[in-house]
Order: C-alpha cells, then sequence, then structure tokens
C-alpha cells in the first residue's frame, strides 16, 4: 500500500507541474480567471458603438477596454494636473483640438460649462506635405478644416490611433464641384514620430489623447486643423497652388479658431456664406 501511496503522490505532483508550466506559458494572454483581477473600465459605460470597429479583432489583438487597461493609469496621472490647473473637471463634457501645421503645435482645450478653457499644448512629431487642404488619395496632405473623430483604433501599427473623419461634408461639397474624386481617407492622429498624410504625436502624446476620447466620447469631440494658427497672422490664400475656395474654408477655420479660443480676430472677417455660397452646413 506504501508502495502504492507513493506512486500515486508522484502522479498527482507530475499532472500539477504539467499544470503549472502550460498556465505560465500563457501569462499575458489569458491568465487563470481565480488568480486574475478583472480589469477597471476607464471609460464611461456604455461604450458609444462608434468607437467599436466594423471588423472582428485579429486574434491576439487588444480591445478599447484593454488599451485603456494599459494605458489610463499613466495617461490619467499626467493629464489630470494640467486639468486641475485650468479648473475644469476630469473628464470634461467636450473637447476641442486645435492642430497648427505650420508651428507643428496641437492645442486640447475643454469645457463643463461656459466657455472653453486651454488644459495643454502637444507637439506634432510629424505632418507631411505643405499647407493647403487635402484633395486627393496619394497627394499626402494633412487635411486642413474643421472635423470629429470617427474611431479609435488599439492596434494601430502606430501605437495607438484616433480616425478622423475626413473627408466630412464640406470636402465632398468642394470635390463635386471641381469634380475630384477619389479624396483618399484613412488619416488619423496617431503615435510615433512619421507622417504620410496624418498627424504624428508621438506615443506618449497619443496616450493621453486616446484615453480623453475614449472618456469623453464621440459626440463631444471636435479637431480643428489649420495651416497656421489665425491668431498670430491672418490665414494667407494667395498661393497660387491653393484651389479657388480656399478663401471660405480659411474664412471658417479661423472663425472656429477664435470662437473656441475666445480671441478676438485682428481683423474683419468676412461672411463665408454670402461671399462664398458653394457650402452651407445643413441647419
Amino acid at each position: 500500500m506504501r508502495y502504492v501511496s507513493r506512486i500515486l503522490s508522484v502522479l498527482v505532483m507530475a499532472i500539477w507541474l504539467a499544470g503549472c508550466a502550460s498556465e505560465s506559458e500563457n501569462i499575458g494572454h489569458r491568465p487563470s480567471a481565480a488568480h486574475s483581477k478583472q480589469p477597471k473600465r476607464y471609460f464611461r459605460a456604455p461604450m458609444d458603438t462608434a468607437y467599436s470597429p466594423g471588423f472582428a479583432f485579429p486574434k491576439g489583438a487588444r480591445s478599447i477596454d484593454e488599451a485603456l487597461y494599459a494605458f489610463a493609469p499613466s495617461a490619467l496621472e499626467q493629464m489630470k494636473p494640467y486639468f486641475r490647473k485650468a479648473g475644469v473637471a476630469y473628464p470634461p463634457k467636450e473637447i476641442v483640438l486645435l492642430a497648427y501645421k505650420d508651428e507643428r503645435k496641437m492645442e486640447l482645450w475643454a469645457r463643463d460649462t461656459g466657455r472653453f478653457k486651454l488644459i495643454r499644448p502637444y507637439t506634432i512629431r510629424a505632418a507631411s506635405g505643405m499647407r493647403g487642404p487635402k484633395l486627393r488619395q496619394g497627394d499626402r496632405q494633412v487635411p486642413e478644416g474643421i472635423y470629429s473623430i470617427a474611431k479609435l483604433n488599439p492596434n494601430s501599427n502606430y501605437h495607438l490611433s484616433m480616425k478622423v473623419d475626413y473627408p466630412n461634408e464640406f470636402d465632398l461639397a468642394h470635390a463635386e464641384y471641381d469634380g475630384r474624386d477619389n479624396l483618399g481617407g484613412d488619416i488619423f492622429i496617431h503615435g510615433k514620430d512619421v507622417s504620410a498624410g496624418c498627424l504624428a504625436m508621438g506615443d506618449a502624446a497619443i496616450e493621453e489623447l486616446f484615453v480623453l476620447a475614449a472618456h469623453v466620447g464621440p459626440d463631444h469631440i471636435k479637431v480643428v486643423i489649420a495651416p497656421s494658427d489665425p491668431r498670430l497672422r491672418p490665414l494667407d490664400t494667395s498661393h497660387p497652388s491653393l484651389p479657388s475656395w480656399t478663401p471660405e474654408l480659411y474664412d471658417r477655420i479661423t472663425r472656429e479658431v477664435f470662437a473656441i479660443t475666445s480671441a478676438k480676430p485682428p481683423i474683419k472677417l468676412a461672411h463665408s456664406t454670402a461671399a462664398h455660397p458653394l457650402y452651407r452646413p445643413a441647419n
């Protein structure tokens, strides 16, 4: 009996060790439910479906929830002091990202109620092309205009990314007027420091912006991309390569920047809908 007991003990030990070895091979992929903590949800449920991609995540890819679990703690630690200093509660009700191509700067503005307040600036690490709107696929231009965030991508080749809704109604209306098609797309605000028509912010900055966008929600985010900061000098529309409707676009951008920042325009602005009736936004 003692011999049989020893054999049984050895078999039990071997099975237990094999199980431990198998589980250790899966660490970081499928942790044991008995020993793993449930991820804390750092966003306000329910998550808006606009942030859910229209395709299944590839095997092993992370979800938005998992990306927030990984990056929200450090991102919040970095962001919250800026919000406290500005006197804006976190998460805010609305945010605006003002991007200036010439200055390679993006400003984060936010508010609870009342006027927007500047939270902090970010450096744009890379932005291909030159001043002027994006007109077609492959021109490597960063769009200019007033946009929203269409989707968050936690599986970007550039760490994390946020998809800009280019082409928007304004872009489409002017493309039709010009007789242009194949406008391109897939314009993102992303990490790293390389760009082919996107705004590359670096990994640390995109972690903050990605987490903030998930917390605020898609209906409360605006992105304004300008050729330069119109508070410093009027936007120049005289370059011969710019399309004929550029004054309308730059008038709209200038008005939006001054409305968000509560700055006073140094010049009298034209009435874009009267002077340039090509595009009239829906009421």
